[in-house]
């Protein structure tokens, strides 16, 4: 499959060979493709194949072919990660699997090719538990590790969360084979977590508007008549996404306001909007966990969720919301003792 896009994207009058399990002076390798183009300048790119890939294992699965030092290092398997292929983007390594990801970057030939398949894994046998962050049990650890700077130990973070400990190890483990969590030895306590990468992972499995039971609903004075009466309102709420994000970050406001309740039409009702299924300028989400509307902050007289939780929501939202995400996320990484909490027991 690699060989087959490799042919059909080169530019015309390059050539394309390979060659499976060749016996080469630096030993028997999975394959070697040979890149050639018209003005007889080549390259080799030396093939590692993989029935499963972990980020924590990539660098291992490079060092195998570190026997080729001349040739572009190729990882190939049925399913690639995000995590497995930024790991391997971060090496410079090429990559392949069978849902259509694909990535070689060539100097010499210049050649650069990347495309995008499956970001979840469609390969799984029917009966396997997924190993995901889906839930309200994953969402609260997620969370956790995100507002909280490390270290502390899963005992502490427990005590500090109410998290039960099962619920604790499982997400850590996923994590830890994900490279997105250190821990300082096998049953010490955590030490580093990429809080972004982390965020970045469960929005796999998370989603603002499909993850929670939305109402949508319109406001005809507009999104600054709604956030008056929230300034002044009795409910209890979250302001999230964008409205929280401009307060933050320089990032163009949207005029869709997003609002954390656990009861949408009490809200509608107190708030004097009208539910609708057209031109909606709100959306009153009734979250599926309790975390979700945790550790709020008040901004500008709104009660605002985290900011952990507002960039998740951005990052799966539709239209621009992502750009907006990536934003929040830049000023966040930027501005860390401005929003990451440190555990105090």
């Amino acid at each position: 499959m690699a060989v087959d896009i490799l042919r059909e994207r080169v530019p015309q009058g390059w050539r394309v060979d390979v060659a499976v399990r060749p016996r080469t002076a630096e030993g028997r390798a999975h394959g070697i493709i040979s890149v050639s183009s018209p003005d007889g300048t080549a390259a080799d790119i030396v093939v590692a194949y993989k029935t499963r890939l972990d980020p924590a294992n990539v660098g291992v699965a490079l060092s195998q072919l570190d026997r080729w030092p001349l040739a572009q290092p190729m990882v190939m398997a049925p399913f690639l990660s995000v995590g497995a292929r930024r790991a391997l983007r971060e090496r410079g390594a090429s990559w392949a699997d069978a849902t259509g990801n694909f990535r070689v970057a060539l100097d010499r030939p210049a050649l650069f090719i990347e495309l995008e398949g499956a970001t979840k894994n469609p390969l799984r046998r029917s009966g396997v538990p997924l190993k995901s962050l889906k839930g309200p049990g994953a969402a609260a650890v997620v969370r956790a590790l995100v507002d909280y700077r490390p270290p502390y130990s899963l005992s502490q973070l427990g005590l500090k969360t109410g998290l039960p400990s099962a619920s604790l190890f499982r997400v850590v483990d996923l994590l830890q084979r994900e490279s997105l969590v250190e821990k300082q030895s096998k049953r010490g306590p955590i030490v580093a977590v990429d809080w972004a990468g982390v965020l970045t992972r469960w929005c796999e499995d998370y989603s603002l508007i499909g993850s929670s039971r939305v109402l949508s609903a319109v406001e005809p004075r507009g999104a600054d008549a709604l956030l008056n009466k929230l300034r002044v309102t009795d409910a209890e709420y979250a302001l999230t996404a964008s409205a929280v994000a401009w307060r933050v970050a320089a990032v163009a406001p949207s005029r869709l306001i997003v609002i954390y309740t656990e009861a949408p039409e009490a809200i509608a009702s107190d708030l004097g909007v009208t539910p609708t299924d057209a031109g909606a300028n709100a959306l009153l989400v009734q979250p599926f966990s309790p975390v979700l509307m945790q550790r709020t902050e008040t901004r500008d007289g709104l009660r605002c969720a985290a900011l952990s939780q507002v960039a998740a929501d951005l990052l799966t939202s539709p239209g621009r919301g992502p750009a907006e995400g990536e934003a929040l996320i830049a000023w966040m990484r930027e501005n860390e003792d401005a929003w990451r909490q440190t555990l105090s027991m």
